[in-house]
């Protein structure tokens, strides 16, 4: 993706600032006042998070910064459903509300690897000097135990 068509082209930004705005407008009013400070401040920066990183990596010339700034956006978007997620355990949310931010969610989910998948293969910057340095290190290996926790 170029830069010369602009941020506001890019469908996945588009999407994404349209469920942050959702998320400010209509679901953080339903959070109950106690919340104001903790699950409504990091729902709301969370949400935020996502277009604001998707638009810092678009700005970006080398791919490897641009497909960092989109795991952030990722990690961000994963952490906006957990906070979601929690209100809706904790009633705040209700079976519909909840339904409808998962599917957008899962939707953003896909348009942010299908945009990283694309950055990555298009290498915009490539043959720039130091376009070979590498955006983030290997991690180490991890493991995630098969078990649930108990609840």
């Amino acid at each position: 993706m170029t830069n010369d068509k602009g941020l506001e082209t890019l469908q996945v930004w588009q999407k994404s600032l349209a469920f942050a705005a959702e998320v400010c407008t209509t679901i953080l009013p339903k959070l109950p006042v106690q919340e104001k400070w903790s699950l409504i401040d990091q729902l709301r920066r969370s949400a935020q998070s996502i277009p604001a990183n998707i638009a810092e990596g678009y700005g970006r010339f080398y791919f490897q910064e641009s497909v960092r700034f989109c795991y952030i956006a990722r990690g961000s978007l994963e952490e906006t459903f957990s906070h979601l997620t929690l209100a809706h355990k904790l009633g705040y949310l209700n079976d519909e509300s909840y339904t409808q931010l998962n599917s957008q969610i899962i939707e953003l989910r896909r348009m942010i690897n299908g945009y990283i998948a694309f950055l990555k293969e298009s290498k915009r910057g490539a043959s720039e000097p130091d376009a070979n340095h590498p955006a983030r290190e290997d991690a180490p290996t991890y493991r995630v135990s098969e078990e649930t926790p108990n609840s």
